[in-house]
Parts: structure tokens; C-alpha cells; sequence
């Protein structure tokens, strides 16, 4: 199991996709390293122990940060904190 943080929501200018997140690996320095974690679930965990699942869909960028697509949004409060790559 990888660490890794979740680092902001997926947007442009003017939107803001509630169910994308990006995502910063532990030890991902490159979009190669990225990519390897693409398709592996990826389990955020509430302070009450609630489990939002989701899924990695591609390498955002070349510095080795992942875009992942969870079921349902996470709150805002999860941006900072850590989830689980599994």
C-alpha cells in the first residue's frame, strides 16, 4: 500500500469537477513513474472512518501527479490529507 496526498480538485478557470481529484504519489518524480499506478484504487479515509473509494485514470503533468475519479466528491476538507493506493 502507497501513500500519497491529495493535492486539489481537477479544474479550469471557471469549473471545478467535483468527483476528480489530483493526487501527489510518494516517490512519483516523473509522468513514467505516474503511470504505472494508473488503474489502482485509491481509498480516502474520513476522521469518523468513512471510506470513499475511486479510481486512478491518468498521469496529470510530467512531475508525477495522478488524476484519480472517485464514486462520490470528496469534501473539501479532504485537500492536504493523505490516501491509500492500494
Amino acid at each position: 500500500m502507497v501513500q500519497a496526498i491529495v493535492i486539489q480538485f481537477r479544474r479550469g478557470k471557471r469549473t471545478v469537477t467535483p468527483r476528480h481529484f489530483l493526487i501527489e504519489i510518494d516517490g512519483s518524480d516523473s509522468r513514467e513513474k505516474a503511470t504505472k499506478f494508473v488503474g489502482k484504487e485509491v481509498v480516502w479515509t474520513s476522521p469518523a472512518k468513512l471510506q470513499i473509494k475511486g479510481k486512478i485514470a491518468a498521469a496529470h503533468g510530467n512531475k508525477g501527479v495522478v488524476r484519480a475519479i472517485f464514486e462520490k466528491g470528496l469534501p473539501g476538507q479532504a485537500i492536504g490529507t493523505e490516501v491509500a493506493i492500494k
